[in-house]
């Protein structure tokens, strides 16, 4: 029970400065700020208090909100497991400290910027229930949009798949067709991926939960099977 609230405590941090982020960038409006409008989408996808949500917009337009800075830091894990930390800091010195010492002291090491791009592609990636949708005659309609792939959950929830420069033309594809969205991303997706098992599976796992316990990082992505 406790690690499903620290997970939903997270999701709720990471949602909350997505959203300050956005109305910094573009204003507290979500109907002329589109990345505001995805943020509060996936807050309510995670069920995130509204009153949560007000604060944060509130938070974003005081001149006391400090400003987020989004940085990528990249490197390696135990037994050269790629490993990409999305973070946003309102301290990069020590964002970049934490994040070493993480990998430091998983025998990993943190590398240059950049230098792990040919590792991962970066896509849009939509959920939504499937429950109404032919997913046939979808696949048909949102191609024009930039649909890569769909894919059906065993829990009955579709994943739409774009490439990063078809991302907004695709959420808005979906917005206007009134398909009720739980999450949009950008995700990193390994081209290739490293297997391992028993303690070498377990250690990678362990630096992810350090990683991602962290306030200051957004999202962990890795190239483990």
């Amino acid at each position: 029970m406790f690690a499903r609230y620290d997970k939903m405590a997270k999701a709720f941090t990471r949602i909350g400065k997505e959203i300050v982020m956005a109305v910094k960038a573009s204003g507290p409006n979500p109907d002329s700020n589109p990345r505001l409008r995805l943020a509060m989408q996936n807050a309510k996808g995670v069920n995130m208090p509204k009153d949560r949500v007000e604060a944060a917009i509130k938070r974003a337009v005081s001149k006391e909100e400090k400003d987020l800075e989004e940085i990528v830091y990249e490197g390696y894990g135990p037994n050269g497991v790629a490993i990409v930390i999305e973070c946003a800091t309102d301290n990069s010195t020590r964002t970049v400290a934490t994040v070493r010492m993480h990998l430091t002291r998983s025998e990993g090491s943190l590398g240059k910027t950049g230098s792990l791009d040919f590792l991962f592609s970066r896509k849009g990636v939509f959920k939504f229930k499937a429950e109404g949708h032919n997913m046939e005659e979808l696949e048909l309609e949102l191609i024009d949009f930039g649909l890569e792939d769909i894919a059906l959950s065993d829990d009955g929830e579709l994943y739409v798949y774009t490439s990063y420069q078809d991302f907004g033309s695709m959420s808005k594809a979906l917005e206007d067709k009134g398909i009720e969205v739980i999450s949009s991303e950008l995700q990193r997706l390994p081209n290739t991926t490293v297997e391992l098992s028993g303690e070498a599976e377990d250690a990678i796992l362990e630096l992810i939960d350090k990683l991602e316990a962290e306030d200051d990082v957004q999202a962990v992505y890795h190239n483990m099977k």
